[in-house]
């Protein structure tokens, strides 16, 4: 039997030659899809599009997917608000399938970054603070998204449930479609950064408040006298290529993320194909996933986190955490991806 083949149009916040995760993904998936007979378009803000408020620049962006609508079998949308708020509108227009790709939370995100409350995500929920117009609005059109798409791809088990609580959706329309994980690159056993006379702890992301970083400079600056050996090295990804930010992983000691809350940050990910040791916030998505392989602490906790760094700055500790890493095999590619949101569109 012949396997059906779809049009599907693809809608991302930015697609190369922009640099990011979206772009990325997006850029990933239309291959994958095209490479097995699928029809694949892309609608995205253009660089002028971004820079207009909100509200403005989604209708702009919901004007370019409806003139895809007639064409496409279905939506794929990668985020929840900037992109996923307009998709699912249309979608519901011209009664298309709409899957919503949930990689964050940017009502809790917007918030964190415009008020500078480092609230973590679940005690953000819990306590709900009262929010001004313009973050109502956000939460009205997070909630649309999510409660009205046809159907809701998260990264990690723990988002997928903590939505489903929070939101009040429905299991039979929540799907799990883990991040990009590569395989082990030749370099991955290299134990020469054990022996550099700087030890580079690296940060690499976008350098918002949630990933608390002036909390982690802190901490830095604290070790600086008694171990000057160690150093922290903040990138901002938005100003780097994919090959730069590899090379610059490549060659750290170790990667770290202390955000007050995360979800699967690809950062952490990628380092694993080149057995990274890591320390990593424990309210995160990936810390049931890499709880074996990888040093959690609490993002409020500063002698937890200098205690942790310490720990991983002793020989004999980096190498048993870069063995277990060693030891982690599990991949998941880009070809397995665009197949899992073709299982999801086909059960709609």
């Amino acid at each position: 039997m012949k396997e059906a083949k779809f049009k599907i149009l693809i809608v991302s916040g930015i697609f190369p030659p922009d640099i990011g995760g979206p772009a990325k993904y997006a850029k990933n998936l239309k291959e994958e899809f095209e490479t097995t007979g699928h029809q694949v378009k892309v609608a995205c803000y253009s660089f002028w599009e971004r820079k207009l408020p909100p509200g403005l620049r989604h209708f702009l962006l919901f004007l370019k997917i409806l003139k895809n609508m007639r064409w496409a079998d279905f939506i794929l949308a990668l985020d929840i608000f900037s992109v996923g708020l307009p998709a699912v509108f249309a979608g519901k227009i011209f009664h298309k399938k709409t899957i919503v790709r949930v990689g964050g939370d940017f009502l809790w995100e917007t918030y964190v970054e415009k008020t500078g409350h480092l609230i973590k995500l679940r005690d953000f929920y819990a306590q709900k603070p009262k929010l001004p117009l313009k973050f109502k609005m956000i939460a009205w059109g997070q909630k649309f998204a999510l409660q009205k798409a046809s159907a809701l791809a998260f990264n990690t088990l723990w988002q997928k449930e903590f939505f489903e609580k929070i939101y009040n959706l429905s299991p039979a329309k929540t799907f799990l479609v883990e991040n990009f994980y590569g395989k082990k690159t030749k370099e991955a056993g290299s134990s020469e950064q054990e022996s550099l006379s700087e030890k580079i702890f690296l940060f690499a992301g976008r350098k918002i408040k949630l990933k608390n970083l002036n909390f982690l400079e802190q901490i830095f600056a604290l070790l600086k006298s008694e171990r000057p050996e160690l150093k922290l090295k903040l990138e901002t990804v938005d100003n780097l290529s994919a090959a730069e930010i590899q090379a610059k992983t490549k060659n750290a000691y170790a990667l770290i993320v202390p955000s007050i809350s995360e979800f699967a940050p690809n950062f952490i990910i990628e380092g694993l194909s080149f057995s990274k040791p890591f320390i990593l916030t424990k309210e995160c998505g990936l810390a049931e996933k890499l709880k074996e392989i990888g040093i959690f602490v609490d993002p409020f906790d500063q002698e937890d986190i200098k205690n942790k760094i310490l720990f991983l700055a002793a020989k004999e500790n980096y190498q048993a955490q870069k063995e277990k890493i060693l030891s982690f095999n599990f991949s998941h590619s880009w070809r397995q991806i665009a197949e899992e949101f073709l299982a999801i569109f086909q059960q709609l």
